[in-house]
């Protein structure tokens, strides 16, 4: 840890004013090296009340993967960016990386490219939502796997509810809605071994929009997507908050395996169960009733003709 990112941590987990005489003594530094680091991190966004008596941290909602990396001493690699093309492409390129050491989560405050199921772009404006990617190195066969996307959405879900104090729904598979808008989007990529067969690595990416003003999203999709405080009031909980709850849970649901029902608790929050759906398929299109979700995740819906099981890629709902 840096000195300048010490001192970031005394601040923050201070509830008094702290004097730069007690800071400099605290890390053996002079009061000098305290006042440039006050300034720099005040330059990255920082905020601090300048008192008589010393400085005192005012909350931000910035990424630290300092503080991050207390609260989710699971999490060995944190790395965090102003902005990047997708988390999902930093995660690959980890993977690649001979030393990195996994779960390594990946946070940025914008994406220049972000992009969800069927390339579709993904909506992220700077600061305003949580873009993050985990990189897991499972070394298992494809058999062995969990399914990771549902897993992820029933954390996500979970925490925005215990958060928020408000219940969100799943949309099958991959997204979360809340208000009949959809508010995150989860994307779940493998990368295998051709001569092993098993699976050397998941990325888990997931865009949640989090303070963006209703009238910000684009005009295509206002009337389908929101934030979780898209009402322009104040936040009630910060981003950094709910990245840990989501990643505290989504651990203790693998840790919790096979005995967790988390696919219980996924079919309770899912919205598509007893609708009319419609899906295409190879190209032609049907519709039907969805009536259960199986236990490898996949959507069984009856037809007029026959029960179809899909499985996620192969489909998109169109009518909820």
């Amino acid at each position: 840890m840096t000195t300048k990112e010490k001192i970031l941590h005394l601040l923050q987990q201070s509830d008094v004013v702290l004097s730069g005489e007690k800071i400099a003594q605290s890390l053996a530094i002079s009061r000098t090296a305290v006042w440039k680091a006050i300034k720099e991190l005040e330059k990255e966004g920082y905020q601090f009340d300048h008192l008589a008596n010393g400085y005192r941290y005012l909350s931000t909602d910035l990424y630290n993967a300092a503080a991050l990396s207390k609260d989710l001493a699971m999490i060995p690699t944190i790395r965090t960016s102003e902005a990047t093309e997708s988390t999902m492409k930093e995660a690959k390129l980890a993977a690649l990386e001979l030393d990195v050491t996994t779960p390594a989560l990946f946070l940025t405050e914008t994406q220049l490219g972000g992009h969800g199921r069927f390339n579709r772009p993904f909506f992220s404006p700077k600061k305003q939502g949580i873009y993050m990617s985990l990189l897991l190195k499972p070394n298992q066969s494809f058999q062995e796997l969990p399914q990771y996307t549902v897993l992820a959405a029933v954390a996500v879900a979970e925490a925005i509810d215990a958060l928020l104090g408000q219940q969100t729904s799943i949309k099958w598979v991959n997204d979360i809605y809340l208000d009949g808008k959809k508010i995150c989007g989860i994307l779940s990529e493998a990368t295998s071994d051709f001569e092993s067969g098993r699976i050397t690595s998941i990325i888990i990416g997931i865009g949640i929009s989090f303070s963006i003003p209703q009238s910000d999203f684009p005009a295509e999709i206002r009337n389908k997507a929101t934030s979780l405080f898209a009402h322009e009031e104040a936040p009630t909980f910060s981003r950094s908050t709910l990245i840990t709850e989501i990643w505290t849970r989504f651990f203790a649901l693998l840790a919790a395996l096979p005995n967790d029902d988390y696919l219980g608790r996924y079919r309770e929050k899912s919205f598509v169960l007893g609708r009319h759906v419609q899906f295409t398929q190879q190209g032609v299109t049907y519709e039907g009733i969805a009536q259960d979700i199986t236990s490898t995740g996949e959507l069984v819906v009856k037809t007029a003709t026959e029960t179809k099981v899909l499985s996620s890629g192969e489909i998109s709902l169109e009518k909820y």
